[in-house]
């Protein structure tokens, strides 16, 4: 068949209580439902070509996670491994589902049972939205997120140092190391006799709410207000380039501190932060959804492409520290170790990292993933991007809107640029690939993105 058609489906997929959630260098266990998680899944087909483009309120999707939802959605509805595109939406207010040394209080049998559940509930989800393919044309636009939703959250202190996520109004602030991308990219489908679909792409932690109750995070608001403005219409998400983007301004004025408060790691969070951003981006989508450029969708595929990475394998003279620290978290001791807020984040992660590397391996496999939808494009990335990568790949000439997707089809951590290891801060120091990772990313999915226009 010819025509262009496009399906969608979302399922609840609230985890027991009790379960751990993922995000965080400290255990936390769900004690409550804040708001309700759904998986949501948009599935596209033309000439016999099926895609499925599957959004998960999860922190990241690691590989055994993707193995089992594979197998699962290949047994109900016949789509291969090459044509599924999972991201996770990167809320820290998530369900844990793959058991990690820090939650050293969880439990294993919870989590799995709840992975399954997840991954199975993924392959419904898909087949649903297969089963609602309806005829459709797409339409695409880029609007601009509004002032005081994101900022760059590394920053040069006064003193030389850099700090990810400083104490608020700490005087030591000099300026951000970076430069926002504030566009927000939406797909528009019209479908025959049905509500439409919005897609939507945006770079910003998922990370406003923190606490102990199962949260979409800022997505599920912007959901809501979008559903609710466009009567039926139905909404799924893609987070873009958000390594280095964060939602907490350091000299707060105005309102910015109404109905929030700071975190013990110096950001502000609540309920009322996700509202505030989930409703602030919804407006961005409502802004330029009338005036959407139609385009036709003449083709849809999808390419991976495997790259590899140097590791950061420790310096030998680093690891006793390393050891102690890792110990004394483990222990669940980390007040003795001589640092506060984010900056005993960041050495526990780094100890972490050296420790896990400590005997290799000396490279890691990266999968690229792109996507073509007419001449639209997205490149989905295995872990948190840099906004710089995100720029670099949208410069990629000969398509009409490229939109970066972090945290799809693998959960492999940070890609820092290379001025970053440099400069230190959280990101680059725990970071388990060598300087040079981002710099290859953009090289390598410019050259998909350019493999998929042909």
């Amino acid at each position: 068949m010819n025509t262009f058609l496009v399906g969608f489906a979302k399922q609840n997929v609230n985890p027991p209580l009790g379960i751990g959630i993922s995000g965080y260098y400290v255990p936390r266990f769900a004690k409550g439902i804040l708001d309700d998680i759904d998986v949501r899944v948009l599935a596209l087909s033309k000439n016999e070509k099926k895609i499925l483009l599957i959004s998960v309120p999860v922190c990241g999707v690691h590989d055994t996670f993707l193995a089992c939802a594979y197998k699962k959605i290949r047994q109900k509805t016949n789509v291969k491994e090459d044509s599924i595109f999972i991201s996770a939406t990167h809320t820290h207010t998530g369900p844990l589902i793959n058991p990690v040394p820090i939650f050293f209080e969880a439990d294993e049998t919870t989590i799995n049972i709840y992975a399954e559940f997840l991954a199975e509930r993924l392959a419904d989800t898909a087949k649903l939205a297969l089963d609602d393919l309806k005829p459709a044309k797409m339409g695409f636009a880029t609007g601009r997120a509004p002032e005081r939703v994101a900022y760059i959250r590394r920053y040069k202190m006064k003193d030389g140092s850099t700090y990810t996520c400083p104490p608020i109004n700490d005087p030591n602030i000099d300026y951000p190391i970076g430069s926002l991308d504030q566009r927000v990219h939406i797909l528009r489908f019209d479908r025959q006799d049905t509500p439409s679909i919005v897609f939507v792409n945006y770079g910003l932690h998922t990370d406003t709410i923190g606490g102990e109750l199962i949260s979409p995070d800022w997505p599920g608001w912007m959901y809501s207000t979008i559903e609710k403005a466009l009567d039926g219409t139905q909404c799924i998400f893609f987070n873009g380039s958000e390594g280095d983007v964060g939602s907490t301004h350091v000299f707060p004025d105005g309102g910015d501190m109404n109905d929030t408060e700071i975190s013990f790691d110096n950001e502000m969070k609540s309920p009322g932060m996700a509202r505030f951003i989930g409703r602030a981006i919804a407006g961005t989508v409502l802004q330029v959804y009338d005036k959407v450029h139609y385009i036709e969708v003449d083709k849809i595929n999808m390419i991976k492409k495997h790259i590899s990475i140097p590791a950061n394998v420790p310096d030998k003279k680093d690891l006793p520290l390393a050891h102690k620290y890792a110990e004394l978290h483990n222990a669940g001791r980390e007040d003795e170790i001589p640092f506060k807020a984010m900056q005993l984040t960041t050495v526990v992660a780094e100890a972490l990292r050296m420790c896990r590397l400590e005997n290799g391996p000396s490279k890691f496999n990266l999968c690229l993933t792109g996507v073509q939808i007419g001449n639209v494009a997205l490149l989905g990335i295995p872990g948190e991007p840099f906004t710089d990568i995100g720029v670099g790949i949208k410069e990629t000439k000969g398509w009409s809107m490229i939109m970066p997707c972090a945290l799809t089809n693998g959960d492999a951590g940070y890609f820092p640029m290379k001025s970053a290891y440099d400069e230190g801060g959280y990101e680059a120091r725990t970071s388990q690939y060598k300087s040079g990772v981002a710099e290859k990313i953009i090289v390598n999915a410019k050259a998909l993105l350019e493999e998929l226009m042909k």
